[in-house]
C-alpha cells in the first residue's frame, strides 16, 4: 500500500472515530464531496499535521463544497 493510500485510510478512520459515524456514513459523505480526492491532492500539506487539524480541514472542505452545491 502506498503512503497516500495509507493516509486516506487514516483520514477515514480518524474522521469516523471523531465524528461518531459508521464507516458507511463516512464513505458516503467522502464520496458525495470528493474528500478522498482532496486528501490525495493535498497529501504533502495534510500528512504533516495532527489529526485534529486534518479533521478540521476536512470539515472546512466539506462546508465549502456544500456552499458551491447549494
Amino acid at each position: 500500500m502506498n503512503k497516500e493510500l495509507q493516509f486516506m485510510v487514516f483520514c477515514i478512520e480518524e474522521y469516523r472515530g471523531k465524528k461518531g459515524l459508521s464507516g458507511k456514513e463516512v464513505a458516503d459523505l467522502f464520496r458525495k464531496y470528493s474528500v478522498l480526492e482532496y486528501v490525495r491532492d493535498f497529501y504533502d500539506v495534510l500528512h504533516i499535521n495532527g489529526s485534529n487539524y486534518i479533521i478540521d480541514d476536512i470539515d472546512e472542505y466539506i462546508e465549502s463544497k456544500k456552499a458551491t452545491i447549494s
